[in-house]
């Protein structure tokens, strides 16, 4: 008798595989495997599929499923045969299975590397994206069992599945055999099968946040009978914002008379609403919100923002109450933010909604603004409001136990009435993504990010996601290689959202300073040189200057072919009776409002002391001047002048297909029934050019400050519009194959399962696979060895001590170097044996000198949350404690590789500092993309030290290499789509 799954332990169930993913319309659901305990929800399932859809399937009618029927799909071993379901509320809505096949299409084992695959959805939820995520999932399933291929028969008029096949990016072949096509999908990935992916990922992760964003119904759960509470405060912010759609209080201990409250319908129970519930704000105490998601998911509410407190900020105990909340949710396909949310804003006019404890709503704008703290909340909110800045869009996630900042950043990316995407981070669940998603986002506008808890080594309380063990420094680091601008405070992050938002982006770092103070304008100018900007000289006007002399000096400054970006400094006045003026703010602004209107679109900033009205007449939606029309920046404002950033298509519903495109429907026929598709992923909508905000700062370092932000992003922009190339080194002196395999004879005979470090023989050997030469050493346990390994590689030669606690120490003595001769190697193992210890404890070494040139040090580690970082910086203990050591992420580019060594500080000793020859700077880039190449190709390389790298004026030398194996974390951002655990 075959073993069931439930008693062999090599078919056990495969809990790995259940997953929670995002729809296309931006519902959620659950896939997981089929098991035999699913007979009645099949049976329901299939009562529910049209006939259409069934003969699809079965290539006949094929009303009902036998008893044999339901046993054949309810039992599989996971190995040979699979099912996979898509369930709802517990439900099926769709299932995919595979059974393994041999060459002739009959059933078979492994080694076998062929399936079966067919599809059923029910119609119902066609349209959804069902098949695209089981397509994913049960293709990865297969790759996990061996199969390689997928064999599908598919009837000729059922176009909508055989374009679900053909659309989903893997390479495939197609025939026509006995009157159906016959289709076989390769399923190793490709590039386009993970666009089509991640271009899928996009669209169905921005559609659930524009689901809580733009609801048309409310309802507040746990609305106070009283005036005050938080439920109470958030009806009294949705009717004080306007909402455009429906409200509702719901409390279960209304009495049973009350119809309204504040005037919209009153209710005990969200089954007393007849018209559909599109999101709920719970603001129940957290031992009743299980019974409220409850009540939400049975009536189909598609989203929930949870204000309730009590789970993972209260400990261990909360962490699982968290845990179940967002399974319960998503059972339902609902998405959640919070929970210990603050709320969420959206002040689009079509919608108007304030469902948040903030205390009034802000004004429409063109930021969008997330963060994980409602104080920061509250604080950026005020902030933004007071400098009169407006919003488009605004979440405070609390907890995020769902709903996070990369899901925000999907949103941004699309929605057309966001330029800017400010960001409050406290963790990051997915740097990997993050670090994706940001760059892509950053292309189009920009993302401003300030990290707290940087230093603390933990997550914050109710933060319930990996930490990562990676410097701050790194992640900085990395967050400039994806675009995004990072900054230390909520101030700044605010100062330069004003710019960004209102501003057009620099073309260079070249800056004209001007105002009708000679010492303002002088902090300026040294506050330019600070930040790395070329300023002019500032150009003082006097005190006497009037709003007339100010807009001359502008327009002439924007006129200027040399200038990139200008400031405006301004102190009060002096009138005649020698006090000081302070209310002629308006005239003022409205004459700086002018000249930039008028000029070439080229960014204005303003510092001013004490100027009545300036900053508020500034802010004003619309210069008094008449508009000139303009390109817009992919952003939406002004294009830039020549060199800076240019503007995008729009997205469009007729987009052409591509990449990323899902097919228009999800069939299920032999293979299955599909879906409706949608366009392929395309950059976001640009808005209409019109006049920018002059943003007004009360000092000059902060507003030089938001302007080398702009620069610099900038730069970035124009350089990702070109980006560089990760080589592959395809040539002899790559043997991949070969690293392969002595990566696996090293991990087999590794004792410790966590893997183990190489000799020094062993890391050689495995560098060379990689065209990466290390300078062979030999052991000199006693002087008499030392002089034979001398002889051997040859004078002149290095004595060097290897023992852990003085390796890359010269400065305690343990390296000696130009020994040219038998008598200088004695003597130098006899002082350092006579300092430092016995031979036994110091296991020295010989090398061969290597030409003169830079100690420099490259490294590659494994982080389990942010993948494989590639660090470069000078060798020695100055750059040690200066912390100067640049970082990107693996895989590096040439351009990477350029840029690593150009930024650290000490770059100049590399360029032929105070008359030095500069060194070989492009052997030290291959250098670099090589090491990135090894630890990209094989992940169970978790280490690579390379130290000293000395780097000649011709080649470089690597004396030193530590390198460590073992089996590699697993990549979170690889496999099928899928919502984190939690």
């Amino acid at each position: 008798m075959e073993p069931t799954p439930e008693q062999s332990p090599h078919h056990a169930y495969p809990d790995h595989w259940e997953a929670d993913v995002v729809l296309r319309d931006g519902g959620t659901a659950r896939i997981r495997p089929i098991t035999t305990d699913d007979a009645e929800r099949l049976v329901s399932f299939y009562e529910q599929v049209s006939d259409e859809s069934k003969y699809y399937r079965f290539f006949a009618p094929y009303p009902r499923l036998s008893d044999r029927d339901v046993h054949r799909f309810t039992h599989h071993d996971y190995v040979d045969r699979v099912g996979l379901a898509v369930t709802i509320g517990g439900e099926f809505i769709g299932t995919v299975r595979f059974d393994r096949i041999n060459e002739q299409g009959r059933p078979a084992s492994a080694p076998a590397d062929e399936a079966e695959v067919a599809f059923l959805v029910q119609d119902a939820h066609q349209g959804r994206g069902v098949a695209s995520a089981l397509l994913e999932h049960i293709a990865a399933v297969a790759r996990e069992r061996g199969i390689r291929r997928f064999a599908a028969e598919v009837l000729p008029a059922n176009n909508k599945m055989i374009k679900v096949f053909r659309d989903a990016g893997y390479t495939q072949q197609r025939s026509f055999e006995d009157g159906s096509v016959h289709l076989t999908l390769d399923l190793e990935p490709t590039e386009k099968s993970l666009a089509v992916q991640r271009g899928r990922e996009q669209r169905a992760e921005a559609r659930s946040v524009q689901r809580l964003l733009a609801p048309g119904s409310v309802a507040v759960i746990g609305t106070g009978r009283t005036p005050g509470g938080v439920g109470r405060t958030v009806l009294r912010n949705l009717l004080a914002a306007g909402f455009t759609g429906r409200t509702y209080a719901v409390n279960r201990a209304f009495d049973e008379g009350l119809a309204t409250l504040d005037g919209v319908p009153a209710h005990r129970s969200l089954g007393e609403i007849d018209e559909q519930v599109d999101l709920a704000v719970i603001a129940v105490p957290a031992h009743r919100v299980p019974e409220a998601v409850a009540d939400c998911g049975e009536h189909g509410v598609q989203g929930l923002v949870v204000l309730s407190a009590g789970y993972a900020e209260r400990g261990s105990a909360g962490r699982e109450l968290q845990r179940e909340l967002v399974r319960q949710a998503r059972s339902y396909g609902m998405r959640i933010i919070g929970p210990n949310a603050f709320g969420i804003i959206n002040t689009a006019e079509s919608v108007r909604l304030n469902a948040s404890l903030a205390p009034e709503s802000p004004a429409r704008g063109r930021i969008g603004l997330f963060t994980q703290s409602g104080a920061i909340g509250i604080a950026l909110l005020s902030g933004l409001h007071r400098r009169g800045a407006g919003l488009s869009s605004f979440i405070s996630a609390g907890n995020r136990a769902d709903v996070s900042g990369n899901d925000f950043l999907q949103y941004s990316f699309e929605d057309p009435d966001t330029d800017v995407a400010l960001l409050y981070l406290e963790s990051l669940g997915n740097p990997r993504k993050f670090t994706r998603l940001a760059r892509r986002t950053a292309a189009v506008k920009p993302v401003v990010v300030v990290k707290g808890a940087r230093h603390s080594g933990t997550n914050p309380p109710g933060h319930a996601v990996p930490v990562s063990r990676i410097p701050d420094a790194t992640v900085s680091a990395l967050m400039r290689q994806a675009g995004v601008i990072r900054v230390d405070t909520v101030t700044e992050m605010v100062d330069a959202g004003l710019l960004l938002a209102g501003q057009p982006l620099p073309a260079g770092p070249r800056v004209a300073i001007l105002g009708n103070s000679e010492s303002l304008g002088l902090l300026t100018y040294d506050a330019c040189l600070a930040e790395g900007l070329r300023p002019r000289p500032p150009r003082d006007l006097t005190t006497a200057a009037s709003p007339q002399d100010f807009r001359d000096a502008l327009a002439e400054a924007l006129a200027d072919g040399t200038c990139d970006a200008v400031i405006v400094t301004a102190i009060p006045w002096v009138g005649e009776n020698g006090e000081a003026e302070t209310g002629d703010g308006e005239v003022l602004a409205a004459a700086l409002r002018g000249a930039a209107a008028g000029g070439p679109a080229k960014p204005v900033a303003v510092v001013h002391v004490e100027i009545g009205g300036l900053a508020e007449a500034l802010a004003a939606a619309s210069s008094t001047a008449a508009p000139r029309t303009r390109p817009t920046t992919l952003a939406g404002r002004p294009a830039a002048a020549p060199g800076a950033p240019t503007g995008a298509a729009p997205a469009t519903a007729t987009a052409p297909t591509g990449p990323g495109t899902e097919a228009p429907a999800e069939t299920a026929g032999a293979a299955g029934t599909t879906e409706t598709t949608e366009p392929a992923e395309t950059e976001a909508a640009a808005p209409p050019a019109r006049p920018g905000r002059i943003p007004a700062y009360p000092a000059a370092e902060r507003a030089v400050r938001a302007m080398a932000e702009a620069v610099k992003y900038a730069q970035w922009r124009r350089q990702a519009a070109t980006p560089g190339k990760v080589p592959e080194f395809l040539d002899e002196t790559t043997d991949e194959p070969g690293a392969a395999a002595l990566i696996d004879t090293l991990l087999g005979t590794a004792p410790d399962p966590r893997g183990r470090p190489l000799t020094h023989d062993e890391a050689r050997e495995l560098l060379g696979r990689y065209g990466i030469p290390v300078r062979p050493t030999l052991p000199a346990p006693d002087p008499e060895a030392a002089v034979a390994a001398a002889a051997r590689l040859g004078y002149p030669v290095a004595l060097k001590t290897t023992a852990p606690h003085l390796r890359h120490r010269a400065d305690l003595g343990g390296v000696r170097l130009d020994l040219t001769d038998e008598d200088a190697l004695r003597r130098a193992y006899a002082e350092v044996t006579e300092l430092l210890g016995k031979p036994a404890e110091l296991l020295p070494v010989v090398q061969s000198m290597a030409p003169r040139g830079v100690d420099t040090v490259v490294r590659a580690s494994i982080d389990a949350a942010a993948g494989a970082v590639l660090s470069f910086g000078l060798a020695g203990a100055p750059s040690e404690l200066l912390g100067d050591t640049a970082h990107r992420l693996v895989p590096a580019t040439d351009r990477d590789a350029a840029e690593l060594i150009r930024s650290i500080k000490a770059a100049p000793v590399l360029f032929g500092w105070r008359g030095s020859a500069p060194v070989d700077t492009p052997a030290l880039e291959e250098l670099l993309l090589r090491l990135s190449r090894l630890v990209d190709d094989h992940p169970e390389v978790v280490s690579v030290a390379l130290e000293p790298v000395v780097v000649a004026p011709q080649g470089l030398t690597v004396l030193g290499a530590t390198v460590r194996l073992a089996p590699p974390p697993p990549r979170g951002d690889l496999g099928p789509r899928r919502l984190p655990n939690y």
